[in-house]
């Protein structure tokens, strides 16, 4: 009867993961259907009266604060700051034995680089000229989408959903975390635009793109850690040692893998059931008893 509930239990998680990937899919792919349209609009139209709106709008409020702020939001991704935090973020990880989010930090950050190169070479759009905005801080290349914006998700985004993974419980370190890396990922599309480095279309573009591509690696590092993928033996001391850390993997798939082994365990093999003894039944048929279970398998007399 407990093997019956468990093989239950381990399927109707089962649904509900698929259900979660099937909705996940679902929302990946309206992401990546309204980059492309609007990817091939912008290449069609630069222009758009409704991104001159937004941008003037924006940059009506000239106060100090305001135009320090946007500047020191920006900033990480116009100097060497990023990259050297993402080589810090990497060798930390990789130090520590975390080799798995080590990979992921440098590779999804990577992959987004390129990856907006080609985006902005593809749709060749030219950024807003200082006839029809204020252009705060200049900026070279092409605009199409916000490369700052992809490059603040990739590493900012990725760490958020680390702090949301990784660890459990109310720690200051842990909140601060994740509204620091929750903070750049909001404010850097605003800062784009108050800053006449981008239109709104290019920085909405860039927020499509960029959760698709988190999404995608959070689903990809999810099995992976799960599975202990490149885990080496201090950080599983670690994540047992530590309560602030979660432990993977995690009860429930753990659970499904002991129930699993216990239904392969209790099964018996060919020879086992040949070898049991032949028992005359009440109805006048052949039955091999099987040992420690109820069920019998019988043959016509």
């Amino acid at each position: 009867m407990r093997t019956d509930e468990d093989g239950r239990f381990s399927r109707e998680t089962q649904k509900r993961h698929r259900k979660v990937v099937g909705c996940l899919l679902q929302v990946l792919t309206l992401q990546l259907t309204l980059f492309g349209l609007l990817a091939w609009f912008v290449h069609v139209h630069p222009i758009l009266p409704l991104d001159v709106a937004i941008t003037r709008s924006f940059q009506q409020n000239q106060a100090p604060w305001l135009r320090i702020t946007m500047l020191a939001i920006s900033y990480p991704g116009s100097s060497l700051l990023l990259p050297v935090l993402i080589l810090l973020t990497v060798g930390a990880f990789w130090a520590m034995g975390d080799r798995l989010e080590a990979v992921f930090v440098g590779g999804l950050s990577t992959f987004s680089l390129l990856l907006n190169l080609l985006l902005k070479v593809l749709v060749g759009r030219p950024r807003p000229t200082a006839n029809l905005v204020h252009i705060v801080q200049a900026a070279l290349g092409y605009s199409f989408p916000s490369g700052h914006v992809m490059a603040y998700i990739a590493y900012w985004g990725l760490l958020f959903a680390f702090g949301v993974i990784l660890f459990e419980g109310r720690h200051w370190w842990r909140t601060a975390l994740l509204i620091t890396s929750a903070a750049f990922v909001v404010l850097i599309g605003p800062s784009r635009i108050y800053l006449g480095d981008h239109w709104a279309s290019d920085v909405l573009g860039a927020y499509l793109m960029g959760e698709a591509l988190l999404g995608l690696a959070v689903g990809v590092y999810l099995p992976l850690k799960e599975r202990g993928a490149l885990e080496t033996p201090e950080a599983r001391a670690r994540m047992k040692k530590q309560k602030a850390l979660r432990s993977f993997p995690t009860k429930t798939l753990l659970a499904n893998s002991i129930v699993n082994r216990m239904k392969i365990m209790q099964r018996p093999s060919l020879a086992d059931q040949d070898a049991m003894p032949s028992v005359r039944s009440g109805s006048g048929v052949f039955c091999h008893a099987v040992s420690g279970s109820e069920r019998h398998q019988c043959a016509p007399d």
